[in-house]
């Protein structure tokens, strides 16, 4: 079978030990999540979980269907086949000797990041942006020499009809 990325997003009352239950869903059943994010939304009592994972079809279906069924959870919104706004935010630490200093900052300024750390051997770039921009800008620092990466994971909202 075919696998595919898909993103959820899944609102939830916000309470302890919610958030143990759905990676137990996953965990439980052999399912991997590639990116997890939570906060709480504009009512401190529901939180909304963005999650991406890849799969097959059939295995998102019992995946949602799973989600349904745990009492904490107050909706489950698969994105993957809607228009969506989706964002990333990561800190990437790359060997910068001063050779290739000039080429990291137009990359940096290409792709509309900011460095945010300088040091004598490294600059720490923030980038913010989809999964895809992120792909492609770290696909250009890679043969500098990536030192670290720290990334917060997707977070998305549906556009609005008609958009």
């Amino acid at each position: 079978m075919e696998t595919s990325r898909y993103l959820l997003s899944i609102l939830v009352d916000n309470e302890p030990g919610v958030l143990s239950r759905i990676a137990g869903l996953f965990s439980g059943r052999g399912f991997n999540i590639d990116s997890l994010s939570v906060a709480t939304t504009d009512d401190p009592v529901v939180s909304r979980i963005t999650m991406a994972t890849t799969c097959d079809a059939q295995t998102i279906e019992q995946i949602k269907k799973q989600l349904h069924k745990l009492i904490n959870v107050i909706t489950v919104t698969d994105l993957t086949e809607k228009k969506y706004v989706e964002r990333q935010l990561a800190l990437v630490k790359v060997h910068a000797n001063p050779e290739k200093r000039a080429e990291i900052l137009r990359i940096v300024d290409i792709f509309r990041c900011r460095v945010v750390d300088v040091g004598h051997a490294h600059y720490t770039i923030e980038i913010s942006g989809d999964s895809g921009k992120h792909e492609a800008f770290l696909s250009l620092v890679k043969p500098m020499g990536i030192v670290e990466i720290a990334s917060t994971g997707a977070i998305a909202l549906a556009r609005e009809m008609g958009k």
